[in-house]
């Protein structure tokens, strides 16, 4: 197997985009028996929003999951030996299709749970200590938004100091996970945001 091998590459790609497309946040709420979360509060298909409705078993199931999907095609990735811009383009596609999910009409949430997967299986070291910082933050102030924020924004720099050929990976998260929280950065400026 190639470093570049463009057959594995573009089925790695698709694969990634499709298994991101699945949110998890509605068969988790069908199972639990709860309304479907694009439907109460933010609207959001995460679990975030999961935790309003039903608390903390369907919404950390609903993470686990969203995680998985962009953990597993990254891993695949490296198990297949491709190189890591391979990898993180592989891990954007997973992204992507948590966004634009090909099965929903192209709506989809915002991204945070497949970015935090997607970058378990790239970058440890640097989505460690951007959890740390979600964790932190959600502690102190308990507004979901604002932790997602902090800790994708200091994806970049934290890359920067330990893993910085991921540098470019978290550059471009940061700015399609920023773009989705637009209404919530609104919300934040007027203090509107809703906590959890």
């Amino acid at each position: 197997m190639t470093l570049s091998d463009p057959v594995t590459t573009v089925l790695l790609c698709a694969a990634a985009y499709l298994a991101g497309s699945v949110l998890f946040a509605l068969p988790v709420c069908r199972l639990w028996q709860l309304p479907d979360p694009r439907a109460q509060g933010s609207g959001n298909p995460g679990a975030t929003n999961v935790y309003r409705t039903g608390g903390w078993l369907p919404a950390i199931a609903t993470l686990i999951l969203d995680g998985a999907k962009g953990w597993l095609p990254v891993w695949l990735a490296q198990a297949a030996g491709l190189s890591i811009i391979v990898q993180a383009v592989v891990a954007l596609c997973a992204v992507t299709g948590h966004m634009i999910p090909v099965f929903f009409r192209f709506r989809g949430g915002k991204g945070v749970a497949t970015a935090l997967g997607a970058g378990l299986a790239l970058a440890p070291a640097t989505t460690m200590i951007m959890a740390g910082l979600w964790i932190g933050v959600i502690w102190r102030w308990r507004i979901s938004a604002l932790a997602s924020l902090v800790a994708i924004v200091s994806g970049p720099v934290i890359s920067a100091f330990l893993e910085p050929d991921t540098l470019p990976l978290f550059g471009l998260l940061a700015l399609l996970i920023v773009v989705r929280h637009r209404s919530n950065l609104i919300r934040l400026a007027r203090g509107r945001e809703t906590g959890l």
